[in-house]
């Protein structure tokens, strides 16, 4: 009789433990070069120097390595929406609440996509069920979002509140943009999904810069371009490479794990560059928020397969 172990976790290489960490770094940057960029640029001006600069980048990778992309013409919307969902949509969002709100804050209100990226997928796909677990990982993720915003939001609308809610939809959207990649992006290369992507990013913000605030000028400081610029080449171009490769090296629920890094990345980031100090209301919030995401996320113990009688 022969007895088969119980499986044991896959542990992650120093390799991509090395990539989450320099994928946290420059996503959690992000915050802070966008209120760099507010200094001096208008939030559609900022968006699309961001994802038009990152397309392009992105588009070259994709000839230099000389990626098929595809001839079908459905790709095109797909593009579009992917753009408008995961790019157009929460960048602003992000850009215009961080006019109002911390860095530190938005990051930590931002990190509940995974929260409702899980929702969405629950409400969505037959295969991806709202277990006990699951349920019990967003109550507490949700939670952690309540306690960050605080109740004086809950109790008088003013500004701050409005740069809450808005990186709170920013999240929503990206949780809509997750479902939607599912099945829109399964028979595309990484690197072309995420160049069309952006590509569909600029077509957006294209026309509503040009409407609401006019042609730029291009006479930023110094400062306020070398902030955009990184949003550009590291925050959309190199993060989707690195993005992808860690997905390809450790799967998505490791992924998952730089959600919960960026957080202290943008918070330190902030309070060293900024002066931002956050109260015990947003850390506790925070903590509430990383527990409901490892609950998420943790896999559901595997008992070993029953013995073979011979």
């Amino acid at each position: 009789m022969k007895h088969h172990p119980a499986p044991t976790p896959i542990s992650l290489s120093p390799l991509v433990w090395a990539l989450l960490a320099a994928l946290a770094l420059i996503w959690g940057s992000s915050f802070l070069s966008n209120r760099a960029a507010l200094a001096g640029a208008d939030v559609f001006t900022v968006v699309f120097i961001r994802v038009s600069i990152g397309a392009v980048l992105l588009w070259l990778w994709v000839a230099f390595r000389a990626i098929p992309v595809g001839r079908d013409a459905r790709m095109i919307v797909h593009f579009a929406v992917m753009g408008l969902l995961n790019n157009a949509i929460p960048f602003t969002l992000i850009v215009w609440g961080q006019k109002h709100i911390d860095s530190g804050l938005a990051s930590i209100l931002n990190a509940s996509t995974a929260i409702f990226g899980a929702l969405i997928a629950a409400l969505v796909f037959r295969d991806e069920r709202l277990s006990a677990r699951k349920a019990l990982g967003i109550a507490i993720g949700f939670a952690g979002v309540i306690v960050a915003i605080g109740p004086g939001a809950l109790g008088g609308f003013d500004l701050t509140s409005a740069g809450q809610i808005a990186i709170l939809g920013a999240a929503t959207s990206y949780g809509f943009a997750g479902a939607y990649a599912r099945f829109a992006t399964r028979k595309m290369r990484p690197e072309v999904a995420a160049a069309g992507m952006l590509t569909g990013g600029a077509l957006w913000t294209l026309p509503l810069m040009l409407v609401f605030e006019g042609v730029p000028q291009l006479d930023f400081a110094p400062s306020v371009w070398a902030a955009m610029i990184w949003l550009a080449v590291g925050c959309s171009a190199l993060a989707y490479l690195l993005y992808y490769r860690i997905l390809a090296l450790a799967g998505a629920a490791n992924l998952a794990l730089v959600t919960l890094l960026i957080p202290p990345v943008a918070i330190v980031a902030g309070w060293a560059v900024y002066g931002e100090r956050l109260g015990w209301a947003e850390m506790l919030g925070f903590i509430l928020l990383a527990i409901g995401l490892a609950i998420l996320n943790a896999k559901p113990a595997q008992r070993p397969p029953a013995p073979k009688t011979p």
